[in-house]
């Protein structure tokens, strides 16, 4: 058996599908685990819907999960010739033909099939007629002559034996009558020229993996190994389509879901291995196999997704969760100034508490990232002449503070308590405001003591 190869071939007419990722992870994983390779391949075959903007998205995509491929990208369009050539030679040995029905014909048998409720099979009328009794007037279509009798079995490596009856397979056209080759014939074409030895993607092809085996022994090339995943679907148990709300990329790391963590959602998404949750990357690498992938489809589930976030975002090295809050405000928010980084830094540790999201640290840190506070309206109503009062004995004392700490902060705000005859909330709130611009967000000594005694007194100064 030749080195394990494997692709991901996406059509670039739309944004990246969170079920796409999982088949390029599933392919790329595989590939890690056997030592061999693993290649991207654009489907950029309908010119109509295929677009550049959709092509780097699919690549940047790839590469923020850590989904790396070898090479140049294999572009599709670029190899039609070869796609055609094989059609011909497919024609010149009898494993084609050429159809000459109309579309009206065609219409009028699809028509027939919805009447008896059946699935609608072309009716091979050109597959035995002598083409002297082609009309001039029709340019024909190439079809390949499927087996009409027994049954064939594919040897899935998810799905176990699976056997269909060889007359329920279409004569499927391979050329169509403008001389472009269909997407079987260029997706089998393609594949052999890659030397894949794996096709593991949605089982949703598994009629078209019967068609392009039947193609691969027409041509007499080595047959790869086929493993059909099942699908992802909705919580409601529907299959994800891509008008689905959270159905891209893009729609988790826009509100701040991390690479390493979604990356370890789809992994167990449909996959397991013994009883394990967490993977990082060596591991997902290490452990990764066929065999563990289920049968019947996922449910992608919104909240495990966050309580995953949530896990890497409690458990992963500061410096790991500062870089991908810096990338995160860079892309979705407002870039972090560098000379901000050690008082984000050594606020993390509050900063993080019970965030779910980048987004979540974000808003909690956002009175370190500006430079200056803007105030909620509803908020500022909150800062009377009482609190005016509060935040300006608050300020006094500490101006005249000798030591800087929580200790001190404490018995500042317990004497502020007792004189106002008032409550924390009382005297918190409107320092908070004050702060922050805010009445959420983290504790009032978090944040005094990660904004330092100076810029305190700069922004308290201010509201005065």
């Amino acid at each position: 058996m030749s080195k394990v190869a494997t692709r991901f071939a996406p059509s670039p007419t739309g944004a990246l599908h969170i079920g796409g990722v999982r088949t390029a992870l599933f392919n790329w994983l595989y590939s890690k685990n056997q030592n061999g390779s693993f290649y991207l391949r654009i489907e950029d075959t309908d010119k109509e819907r295929s677009k550049d903007e959709h092509k780097i998205q699919i690549i940047k995509s790839l590469n923020w999960i850590g989904i790396e491929h070898e090479g140049e990208e294999y572009i599709q369009s670029t190899k039609i010739d070869d796609h055609i050539n094989v059609a011909n030679e497919l024609l010149k040995n009898g494993y084609a033909y050429k159809c000459y029905c109309s579309t009206e014909e065609i219409e009028e048998q699809k028509k027939r099939a919805r009447q008896k409720k059946m699935p609608y099979i072309y009716n091979r009328k050109w597959r035995d007629t002598d083409e002297k009794d082609a009309p001039k007037n029709i340019k024909p279509v190439i079809r390949f002559k499927s087996k009409i009798e027994g049954s064939s079995i594919l040897k899935d490596l998810v799905q176990g034996d699976v056997e269909i009856e060889n007359n329920t397979i279409e004569d499927f056209i391979i050329l169509r009558n403008d001389g472009t080759p269909t997407y079987n014939l260029s997706a089998t074409v393609d594949d052999h020229q890659m030397g894949m030895t794996h096709i593991i993607r949605g089982d949703d092809h598994k009629i078209n993996t019967f068609k392009q085996i039947q193609i691969y022994l027409a041509m007499k090339w080595e047959v790869p190994q086929f493993a059909h995943i099942p699908l992802i679907h909705t919580i409601e148990g529907k299959k994800l389509s891509k008008r689905d709300n959270a159905s891209t990329l893009d729609d988790y790391s826009k509100i701040g879901i991390m690479p390493d963590a979604l990356r370890n959602y789809l992994l167990r998404l449909g996959w397991s291995y013994k009883d394990k949750e967490i993977f990082t990357l060596e591991e997902s690498i290490k452990c990764f196999n066929l065999e563990g992938i289920g049968k019947s489809p996922s449910k992608l589930d919104i909240s495990r997704i966050l309580s995953m976030n949530e896990h890497y975002i409690k458990t992963i090295d500061e410096n790991d969760l500062y870089s991908n809050l810096v990338n995160y405000c860079e892309i979705y928010k407002e870039k972090i100034k560098p000379e901000k980084e050690a008082k984000i830094k050594s606020s993390l540790f509050f900063l993080k508490n019970k965030a779910k999201t980048l987004e979540d640290i974000f808003n909690n840190s956002k009175y370190i990232i500006v430079d200056e506070v803007k105030f909620d309206g509803n908020d500022l109503k909150l800062i009377d002449d009482k609190a005016k009062k509060i935040i300006s004995e608050f300020k006094n004392e500490l101006s005249s503070l000798k030591d800087f700490n929580k200790e001190n902060l404490e018995s500042i705000i317990n004497e502020l308590i007792k004189k106002h005859e008032t409550n924390f909330k009382g005297v918190g709130q409107p320092l908070r405001v004050a702060l922050t611009g805010s009445k959420f967000g983290p504790g009032l000594y978090d944040i005094v003591i990660s904004l330092g005694k100076d810029e305190v007194e700069k922004r308290l100064g201010k509201i005065l």
